[in-house]
């Protein structure tokens, strides 16, 4: 039975990477009202039974939100999320029936079965809510950390190197650390929501500036649509350059912070694996990030991004249960 549930873990835990790398790829394709309703499609199961309405709304706006490609990339995002879900109920299921023989409490699935529930609530909230950037930020930054609790459940599965009982010193480091990737996945999400991924054109500098002329207030106003300020007006130029500017001068403060902690959690032969896992996507974080600059954005780097981001999130919260484990064994029944 450990095996089985191990597996189930496992894979679930690989769709749920897969799920938001995928959701990256909805967004970036302007594909999350390819379908303007939910949980279906115009009421439909799928959009082969939509397809008058598509085929309407498409004649009515040739170069809108809605088409036929669209329809289908974000009904299949909607399947995958439902299967995910599913998934989660049976790991649920067997943490609770088999908890006695597993060793550890089902506490921690059944607390991602109500993060996945929130995740989906906020998935048909993007779309009644037509994308609007609070929303759909949001929506990235709980994937992230459902990501996370996956990677939590799975990790604990996993053996490893013996942890010396040092390694729990640096764990409220580590803790700080992950809560700043939140913060920078935040800022990541509120750059792609508000398609302010080329408000900056160059590179250190921003329109020549080092510190360019700004509008925070338009910027990191939360309650608004999409492409808009509170007050109804377009979001300004300066709005953008303000959210794109943030993030790009934050994350140069977090590769360093996590950079250092990778440095010093490779020394212990248990943190090894993630710390050079951490080491490495800290790097591509910043080549893929400069590239959708110098590039325009091109989708599979914007997606890369994306996916680096939860690598970034997997390494973390990998490092964090290990250096909870410090000076006990190889296996962690938390």
């Amino acid at each position: 039975m450990r095996t089985r549930y191990r597996r189930l873990v496992f894979l679930t835990w690989f769709f749920t990477l897969d799920l938001i790398m995928f959701g990256a790829f909805v967004r970036l394709t302007d594909s999350g009202l390819g379908c303007p309703d939910w949980p279906g499609c115009y009421g439909k199961a799928s959009p082969f039974g939509a397809s008058e309405h598509i085929a309407n709304a498409m004649e009515q706006q040739p170069f809108g939100p809605v088409s036929t490609s669209k329809a289908w990339i974000e009904m299949i995002h909607r399947y995958w999320g439902s299967l995910l879900g599913l998934m989660i109920i049976a790991i649920v299921y067997m943490a609770w029936r088999y908890r006695r023989e597993l060793g550890r409490s089902p506490m921690l699935a059944t607390t991602t079965l109500v993060a996945v529930c929130l995740q989906g609530a906020f998935g048909a909230w993007t779309v009644t809510h037509k994308l609007m950037p609070l929303v759909v930020t949001t929506h990235l930054v709980l994937g992230m950390l459902l990501l996370g609790m996956m990677t939590w459940l799975a990790a604990r599965e996993k053996p490893h190197a013996g942890i010396a009982a040092r390694a729990r010193k640096w764990q409220p480091w580590m803790a700080l650390g992950f809560v700043i990737l939140i913060v920078q996945l935040f800022l990541g999400g509120w750059v792609s929501t508000n398609y302010a991924a080329l408000a900056c054109m160059d590179f250190p500098t921003c329109h020549g500036a080092w510190v360019p002329e700004m509008d925070y207030q338009g910027g990191y106003s939360l309650v608004r649509a999409l492409g808009e300020l509170p007050t109804g007006e377009i979001i300004s130029q300066e709005a953008l350059t303000a959210i794109h500017w943030t993030h790009r001068n934050f994350a140069f403060f977090v590769f360093v912070f996590l950079f250092v902690l990778a440095l010093v959690a490779r020394r212990e032969s248990g943190l090894r694996g993630p710390a050079h896992l951490l080491i490495g996507l800290l790097i591509v974080q910043v080549l893929t990030g400069l590239t959708t600059i110098f590039f325009q954005w091109p989708l599979l780097i914007a997606v890369l991004h994306t996916g680096g981001a939860a690598g970034l999130t997997i390494a973390c919260v990998t490092l964090l249960v290990r250096m909870s484990r410090g000076g006990k064994g190889s296996f962690l029944p938390l």
